[in-house]
């Protein structure tokens, strides 16, 4: 991987290393975070009947972000000692954070799980790969572009698959709308957080404070809509199950994998997590998946598998400053 990604990793010079390094400290822990993201619906699915899906969401991420933040090495430095800009850098991140679980789950109560996750998951790396084109930090490549727009159909026929063979219902332009916005936080938290993580801040720390900023925007919602779910055993093994594992350790994973990874990638490589989510519901939930579900799936892990493809390049001049894949694929030149 480029040298400059690394601070004070300049002298590594082994090629070997330059070739391991990138999968094992940039796409896998970004992989494993999106399986973590992929229970996250089996999980919900225990819930005590009657918990509002926001506020399940909501309980996962207050208690998650105070996690995220107090285990997170220099988290209370760097809101304590940043400069303005970068103080205001994690607000706005934050609030991205707290826009997600806020949008995602009244847009699956109003156009259903299958057709908000389709347009949530499926919109956020093409936000991810914009966002970053217009703030001048790297442009898409030709494969991203390609992996993501396999990646984005292997989703929707997965999710889908389904509903192709039949009439399916109407779809609210409300949950529409309300899934890209989950979509766009997501893309924008993620773009943030590879930001800071960039300018030499530890993903720790960054994950941290922005995920307890986030738990705190979202903490009246999870007081206005009741607590009671939470003191029985179903509810709070659920809440902890969300917090531990789909938000702590899945975004100390995915902080990990910005250090290595850009944002618009990274964005696409979690597209696996619609993936995860689907088998965990035919192994553990009891669902079916069609034929056509499990072409998505089958389309989706080409995607996945275009985007971490060895380029067919000799590295050159350029190479050794710019990093081997390039902006926006799969690294992204320090700012």
């Amino acid at each position: 991987m480029p040298e400059h990604s690394l601070p004070g990793s300049r002298t590594r010079a082994c090629a070997p290393a330059a070739t391991r390094t990138p999968l094992a400290q940039g796409p896998l822990p970004i992989l494993a975070a999106a399986v973590l993201w992929g229970t996250t619906g089996t999980a919900g699915s225990f819930a005590p009947e009657g918990a509002p899906a926001a506020a399940v969401g909501a309980a996962g991420l207050v208690l998650g972000g105070l996690l995220l933040f107090l285990t997170g090495r220099g988290s209370v430095a760097l809101v304590v000692r940043s400069d303005r800009s970068t103080r205001w850098t994690l607000a706005l991140g934050a609030l991205a954070v707290a826009g997600y679980p806020l949008a995602f789950y009244p847009a699956v109560a109003s156009a259903g799980v299958a057709v908000a996750t389709v347009i949530t998951l499926g919109s956020a790396p093409v936000f991810s790969g914009l966002l970053a084109w217009l703030t001048g930090h790297s442009r898409p490549t030709a494969r991203w572009t390609v992996a993501t727009a396999a990646a984005v159909l292997g989703c929707a026929v997965l999710v889908l698959g389904s509903e192709l063979g039949g009439g399916g219902s109407a779809v609210r332009p409300a949950g529409v709308f309300l899934a890209l916005a989950a979509g766009f936080s997501y893309s924008a938290y993620a773009l943030v957080a590879e930001r800071l993580i960039r300018r030499g801040h530890s993903s720790p720390a960054v994950m941290g404070t922005l995920f307890a900023g986030g738990g705190i925007a979202v903490l009246p919602v999870v007081l206005a809509t009741g607590t009671a779910w939470l003191a029985t055993v179903n509810g709070a093994l659920v809440a902890l199950h969300l917090a531990v594992f789909t938000v702590f350790l899945a975004y100390r994973l995915f902080g990990h994998g910005l250090r290595h990874t850009s944002a618009s990638v990274a964005t696409t490589l979690t597209l696996a997590e619609p993936a995860v989510a689907a088998l965990l519901g035919v192994l553990v939930v009891g669902e079916r998946l069609s034929a056509v579900s499990w072409t998505g799936l089958a389309v989706l892990a080409l995607g996945l598998a275009v985007l971490r493809a060895p380029a067919r390049r000799s590295p050159g001049p350029a190479d050794t400053e710019q990093g081997v894949n390039g902006p926006g694929h799969g690294t992204a030149p320090a700012p």
